[in-house]
Order: C-alpha cells, then sequence, then structure tokens
C-alpha cells in the first residue's frame, strides 16, 4: 500500500508537471502569436508607410527653346552637363547626348521622371538664325514644334513628415532592367525564389566561408532579411535583433509575393549619401551616379550599382573609382559563372570606363529660395500634402542666374572688404552682409534671392524678412503718387519745378529740416531733375504737396505691405521695408503698371505624376502704362547722367532704369532697377545697423552692374531676359519746355524734350508770344468751337497773357504747370 500510495503521488506529480508545462508552452505560443501578430503589423505599416514616405523634389526652372529667343549657347552647355549629357561631337546623338553647331543644335533629351510617371525621350532639333535667335525648333521627325523644355534640374528636397532624409524615386519592378534584376540576385540572394525568407544553405555557406577567412567575408541574410532590416533602421549586432529579423523576414513572406518584396527592397535599398540626404533605392541611385532614368541602364552600370549594396562608402564610383570597377566586375564574374550573362556580355561590360554624372554643384544659397518656397507651398498646398511627400515641385528660380547672383554677391562683398579695412570685422558672426532679388516683372517669377553672405552661418534671409529704411529708394514710389493721373491735387508733371531751398516743418519730434547729399542748397529744378540728382530737399518738398497719405496708398499698390507711417520723411523713404517689397514695387514700373503677383513655384506634382497645383501667372493693371513711364524714363536718366552714371562706367550699355539708396548715417546702401525682363534689387549693411560709411551707389551697385552683365550681357541682348528695349506706351507726348521754369518753349526761349500724358503738358510759354500762339492753336482746334467773331478772339489772348503775367509774379515754394 505504502508504494503503490507513493507511487500514485509520483505520477500525480508528473501529470501536474506535464500540464503545468504544457500550459507554459501554449502560454509561450500564445505570446509567439501576438508577438508575431505584432511584428506583423509593425513590418506591413513600416514598409506601406515607408512605400509612400518620399521625399518632394524640388527643380530648378527647365530652359526653354523656343522661336524667336536668343539662348546662351554656354548656359544651355553647362546646364546639360550638369545634368550628366555627354557632348557628342556628331550629328547623330542618342539619349543623353547633344550636339552644339554654330547653326545646328541636336539634343538627345531623355525620359524625366515624376514620381511613377516617365516623361518619354526624344530628340530636340534646333536651328539657329543668322542673328543667333532661334528660327525653328523640331523633332527628330522633322516636325515643328512651339517650343521645346529641356530637364530641369533637381536642387533640393522637402523630407516627408520630418522622417529620415531620404532621397528616393520609387520604380516598379517591371521598369527596373532585367541586367539589374539579375545582378542583385546573383550577388545578393541567388536563392531567393526559392527560400520562404531563410536559407539555411546561404547561412552555413556564410559561417564557412568566414571561418575560413578567419573574419566576416560573407552575410548569410537573405534579400527579404536585408528588407526586414532596413524597416527598423537597425544595424546592431545582437541575437534579439537577429531574431527579430527572422521573424520579420518570415511575416513579410506569408504577407507578401515574391515580386512585392523584390520591389520594395530595390526602392529601400541603401547605396550612397548625397549631402544631407541618403540614396534609397535603385531609381535614385541611377539618377545620382547616372543621370539616367534606372529603365536606360546599361550591364555594366547595372553590375556597379549591384555591387554597391555590400559597402556604399567603400565602392562609391565618385569616391573610389578603382574600387568600384573592381567591384563591378566582381559581380560581373560572378554573373557570367552562375549563367546569367554570357562571356562576350562580361567582356564588354567589364572592358567600360566609368561613365558618371558630373557631381551636382548647386549653389548654396539655393536653401534661402527653398526656405521661401516652403511658405509659399503651405499656403498653397496645406500642411498636410506637404508632410505627405513624393512631390516634385517646379519652381521658377533660374540656376544660371542664382549662381550669377551668388557670384555678384560674394565678389561685391569680397572687394568692399578688400577696399575699406572699416568693412572688415574680426568676429566671423557680424560680417558685412548683402542680399539680392532678381524677378520677371512681367509674371512675377522669382529667378534668383541670395539672403545673404553664407546661408550655413546665417539662415536669416535678408530679402524677405529684413525690414531695412530704403531712402532715396523710395524716391520713384513718391514720383508716381505726383504723376498718377487719379483726380488728386495737386497734380505734377516731370517738368514742375520744385524749390530747392531750406526746409523746416514741425512735427511732434520736434523740427525736421532735410538737406542735400551734399549738405547745398540750390536753384529750383525740375521734378525730373530731382530724381535723377536725387535731390532731398525738392522731394521733401513734393511729399509735403502730395501728402503723406496718398504716398502710403501709392506704395501699398505697389506690393509694400510693411508699416509705413504717414511722416513728411516718409518721402526720403524713412519707413522701413523690405527688399522683397522694393524690388516688387520697381518690377511694377517695369512692367508698365502690371503688378504680377510673386511666382516662386509653377506647379506641383504628385508620385503618380498627377498635377497637385498649377500656379498661374496671374496680376492687375494697376496704373496706366504711361503713368508708369515717366518714373521710368526719370531712372533711365538717372543711370545715364545721374546718381547711377556709375553703371554705365562699370560697362553696362543695355537699356535700364534705377536708382540708388543711402539712409541716415550709411546704415544701409541700396541699389534697385530694371530693364523691360528683369527687375533687380540689391542692399548691403550690417545686421546691427552699423554705418557703412559709404552711399549705396558705391556699395550696391556694384554687386548690381556684376549680377546684371551676367544676367543679360554688356548690352542687355543675351540670355532669357535680354534682348528687350522700353517701348515709350501711347497717352504720351513731347513737348520742349525750359527746364528753369518747366514752361513750354516759344520765340526767344529755348528748351528741352519733356514727356507728359497726353493733355497735360504745360500752356503757357517762357514767352509771351509763345503763349499767344499755343492759346490761338487750341482755340482753332478743329474740335473746340470757332470764336464767334475776331474780338472774342482778341479776348481769350489777353486772358492768357494775364494768366502767364500772374505765374511770373507768383513764386509759391512748388512751382507747376497750370493746365493738365
Amino acid at each position: 500500500m505504502t508504494v503503490r500510495a507513493g507511487a500514485r503521488r509520483w505520477l500525480g506529480r508528473v501529470r501536474r508537471v506535464r500540464w503545468r508545462s504544457v500550459l507554459a508552452f501554449c502560454a509561450m505560443l500564445a505570446v509567439l502569436a501576438v508577438g508575431l501578430i505584432g511584428l506583423e503589423a509593425v513590418a506591413v505599416a513600416r514598409l506601406e508607410d515607408d512605400a509612400i514616405s518620399v521625399p518632394s523634389r524640388i527643380y530648378a526652372r527647365a530652359p526653354i527653346l523656343q522661336r524667336g529667343m536668343r539662348p546662351d549657347r554656354e548656359a544651355i552647355e553647362a546646364h546639360l552637363l550638369e545634368l550628366g549629357y555627354t557632348e557628342a561631337g556628331r550629328r547623330s546623338v542618342d539619349v543623353g547626348e547633344f550636339y552644339l553647331g554654330q547653326r545646328l543644335w541636336i539634343i538627345g533629351r531623355r525620359a524625366f521622371r515624376h514620381g511613377n510617371r516617365v516623361e518619354p525621350a526624344g530628340t530636340v532639333v534646333v536651328r539657329m538664325g543668322l542673328g543667333g535667335d532661334i528660327g525653328r525648333v523640331e523633332d527628330e521627325a522633322g516636325a515643328s514644334l512651339r517650343y521645346a523644355t529641356l530637364e530641369p534640374i533637381l536642387i533640393g528636397h522637402l523630407a516627408a513628415g520630418g522622417k529620415v532624409r531620404r532621397d528616393r524615386i520609387p520604380v516598379g519592378v517591371e521598369h527596373v532592367p532585367d541586367d539589374l534584376v539579375n545582378a542583385v540576385l546573383t550577388i545578393e540572394d541567388r536563392r531567393f525564389y526559392a527560400h520562404n525568407g531563410l536559407d539555411p544553405r546561404r547561412i552555413a555557406g556564410a559561417a564557412l566561408a568566414n571561418l575560413r577567412a578567419g573574419r566576416i567575408v560573407q552575410g548569410g541574410s537573405t534579400i527579404t532579411q536585408q528588407l526586414a532590416r532596413s524597416l527598423f533602421l537597425s544595424r546592431e549586432r545582437t541575437f534579439l535583433r537577429k531574431a527579430r529579423e527572422a521573424a520579420i523576414a518570415l511575416v513579410l513572406e506569408r504577407r507578401y509575393d515574391k515580386d512585392e518584396i523584390l520591389a520594395a527592397y530595390l526602392n529601400e535599398v541603401y547605396l550612397g549619401q548625397d549631402g544631407a540626404f541618403g540614396i534609397h533605392g535603385v531609381g535614385s541611385a541611377a539618377r545620382h551616379f547616372f543621370g539616367k532614368d534606372v529603365g536606360e541602364l546599361d550591364l555594366a552600370e547595372s553590375a556597379l550599382l549591384a555591387g554597391l549594396i555590400q559597402a556604399p562608402s567603400l565602392y562609391s564610383p565618385l569616391r573610389q573609382p578603382a574600387a568600384a570597377i573592381a567591384r563591378r566586375d566582381f559581380v560581373l564574374d560572378r554573373m557570367l559563372e552562375h549563367g546569367r550573362i554570357t562571356e562576350g556580355q562580361r567582356d564588354e561590360a567589364s572592358g567600360r570606363q566609368l561613365a558618371l554624372r558630373q557631381p551636382r554643384r548647386t549653389p548654396r544659397g539655393v536653401r534661402y529660395f527653398t526656405d521661401y518656397l516652403m511658405a509659399s507651398l503651405e499656403a498653397d498646398l496645406g500642411e498636410e500634402a506637404i508632410d505627405k511627400g513624393g512631390m516634385a515641385v517646379l519652381t521658377s528660380l533660374d540656376l544660371g542666374l542664382q549662381r550669377a547672383a551668388e557670384r555678384a554677391v560674394e565678389a561685391g562683398l569680397v572687394q568692399l572688404e578688400a577696399q575699406y579695412a572699416d568693412l572688415r570685422r574680426e568676429s566671423p558672426a557680424t560680417p558685412l552682409q548683402a542680399a539680392l532679388l532678381a524677378i520677371d516683372p512681367r509674371t512675377g517669377e522669382i529667378l534668383a534671392m541670395v539672403g545673404g553672405r553664407d546661408y550655413g552661418t546665417s539662415q536669416f534671409n535678408r530679402t524677405v524678412q529684413a525690414r531695412r529704411q530704403p531712402g532715396s529708394a523710395f524716391k520713384p514710389v513718391v514720383a508716381l503718387a505726383a504723376l498718377a493721373d487719379g483726380g488728386h491735387e495737386p497734380g505734377f508733371t516731370l517738368a514742375s519745378v520744385l524749390e530747392n531751398d531750406r526746409l523746416e516743418v514741425e512735427t511732434r519730434q520736434g523740427p525736421w529740416r532735410p538737406v542735400n547729399y551734399d549738405g547745398e542748397f540750390g536753384r529750383p529744378v525740375t521734378l525730373r531733375e530731382a530724381l535723377e540728382q536725387s535731390l532731398n530737399v525738392p522731394f521733401a518738398r513734393l511729399g509735403l504737396a502730395v501728402g503723406p497719405e496718398r504716398i502710403v496708398e501709392t506704395a501699398r499698390s505697389l506690393g509694400v505691405d510693411s508699416p509705413l507711417m504717414p511722416v513728411p520723411s516718409l518721402a526720403l523713404g524713412a519707413s522701413e521695408v523690405t527688399l522683397f517689397e522694393l524690388t516688387r514695387a520697381y518690377g511694377l514700373l517695369a512692367a508698365q503698371g502690371f503688378r504680377a503677383d510673386p511666382l516662386p513655384f509653377y506647379g506641383a506634382l504628385g508620385p503618380d505624376g498627377s498635377v497637385l497645383h498649377r500656379a498661374d501667372a496671374s496680376g492687375q493693371q494697376i496704373y496706366d502704362p504711361a503713368e508708369a513711364y515717366l518714373v521710368t524714363s526719370a531712372l533711365r536718366g538717372a543711370v545715364d547722367w545721374g546718381t547711377g552714371r556709375s553703371l554705365r562706367a562699370l560697362g553696362f550699355a543695355g537699356d535700364v532704369a534705377a536708382k540708388s539708396g543711402t539712409t541716415n548715417g550709411y546704415r544701409d546702401g541700396w541699389f534697385v532697377g530694371y530693364t523691360p525682363a528683369l527687375a533687380v534689387g540689391v542692399w548691403v549693411g550690417f545686421d546691427d545697423g552699423a554705418s557703412l560709411g559709404l552711399p549705396g551707389a558705391r556699395v550696391a551697385l556694384p554687386i548690381f552692374a556684376r549680377f546684371l552683365q551676367a544676367a543679360v550681357g554688356r548690352t542687355g541682348s543675351l540670355g532669357p531676359q535680354g534682348g528687350y528695349e522700353f517701348v515709350v506706351p501711347d497717352g504720351l507726348e513731347t513737348v520742349e519746355v525750359d527746364p528753369e521754369s518747366g514752361l513750354r518753349t516759344g520765340p526767344g526761349c529755348r528748351g528741352e524734350p519733356e514727356l507728359f500724358l497726353e493733355g497735360t503738358a504745360p500752356r503757357e510759354s517762357c514767352s509771351p508770344w509763345g503763349t499767344w500762339l499755343v492759346e490761338a492753336g487750341r482755340l482753332f482746334d478743329a474740335e473746340r468751337p470757332w470764336p464767334r467773331d475776331l474780338d472774342e478772339l482778341r479776348r481769350e489772348v489777353r486772358r492768357a497773357m494775364e494768366r502767364e503775367v500772374r505765374i511770373e509774379s507768383e513764386q509759391p515754394a512748388v512751382r507747376r504747370s497750370r493746365e493738365y
């Protein structure tokens, strides 16, 4: 009994332990199941989220070749070389090649990818005219084209949703060349289509190879395991990580088919670095290293990319070309060994030289523009679209003009510091700064933007964020307020005479006593001369006559949104504005009264190539073209014989209107001007407001001149923005006037031709006989009724002569023509 009782107790314990083990094992299986379910959810979420977490790609403005244009050959050549095109030296070109002859250009335009959509490749033929302009644009079949757009250059990225900064161009397996797929499978996972995510044979083979070498020379991870590893962004060498990697690989194999896994791997694999962005996927790598769409890769290029996977830094063709070639040939040998290629294919591919894309030299200052662009994108598309990523943003930035702008700013500042020791500072944190903005006044396109000396040391964009006093550069705003025919009183013309003697105005801050730049006063001057010579006292009087409120109203109509105080000193630029606002205001004058809305980008395409947003060039006709041209006429004179004449001395001979500006204490130097197709503003100063000791014509004008000549040539005829001349619009008439009195010339007094809005030229003459003749001509005008008799005619002439005597006797502070 005792033995049996003991046996029963022992069996009972065994049964209890067994059931506990079974329960523990079941619990462990449940935990593993829950863990696998969790891993599956995480893996699927990571994979599908990563498939869309593509950065938005920002492109510069693509060059357009159109009949009648006079393109810059060197600029087109530089553009194509930067994209990785090859100069063929012959007229028969392949895709990715170009020939630029004297009268014939042939460009083998490559396919261009927007997300999953591919713009097809094709040949563009450009036939040049005798004068250097384009006579005809054709396709490869000889059919005439309205225009041809070249491939744009990538200038930056916007990371999607704040995620890891990756540059990816997703592609489907069907778009990947067979040679590339075979190369990757040969070198990374030959049994990919045979295993279930884990390959024991591969693991054992790798372990044996490593044991023989005495070090790690071969990995045992399958493509699925590598994909699992990259999804978790961890390369730590721990057992737990390897276990999770294996588990996720099994989950992926169960959830997706082999082609889907391979596509995800080809789009995810890390292949190098491009600045701050990692190059992930064969689509991005093909563009980065070869300047090609992935579908255009040949066998040699495919083998090179496949060889990069093991060690992208060690085998980078840009930094280690010899190692990259050796690795490529190793991949080709393995492909031959496993029957993926023939011996002839191997020999041909291994004999190829590296044909890499020229390293992209994106201007450093582009980041000022992309920061500004970000705000515009958020306003037009919303934060959700930006966070989603995957867009292709086509901007208005002209890369050639951007480079010219950066060179002009850098060279200008270096020259100033070399010439004037006081402008050099010991501390690199507060150096002399400059900003430059160039826009197309007709469309509002932002062509170049330099927000400071170096984006790396200061991200503050002085083009749009810094408000500084413009000084005399604000005077064209005042002139437009006075000259525009809005029914305001008093009215002015360019011949209106302004006093140039001492002036004192009582203000809340005390007496205001404006003085001219040289501290001197002088004879009365016309409004034109006051603007051309930038005389402060006459303009202060003009501002008082027009009224500060009307000046503020005019500035608002020109696009100036900064706070403006309606005080007397506003006429001399005492209120702060941004360079962006002032350049845009001058742009309205260049566009003959049309105010174009700022246009930093043309549109945005989604990952599938669909149009998410199309920005239309919009604006409004604010002033009559004739009114705007009156100011332009005076600003042209400012360049020819006024305060901007140094621009001519520096070699620019083209059509231009411009004005300098200097603030009190020489804290800010400005030079803003325009041609009919390009408005440019330059500011120079210290961020802390320290004095420059020099006027705007000495510090900002040389930068303006250097940029303008680079943009349109010395004669203003080169490039897309060149070849335009100012055209006098309808609604104006030319009358000779006496510059001292502002009155019409006549017998006994000589004058100079002046522009007037029709009907606003003075009828009074500096000669009494001249007045009689003018009045007689007016009375006998065909549109006026004839006088009833000779006595009526005599009375009209007598009244006109009495008005002449009265005007001569009156000496108001501001004299002007009487009738308009």
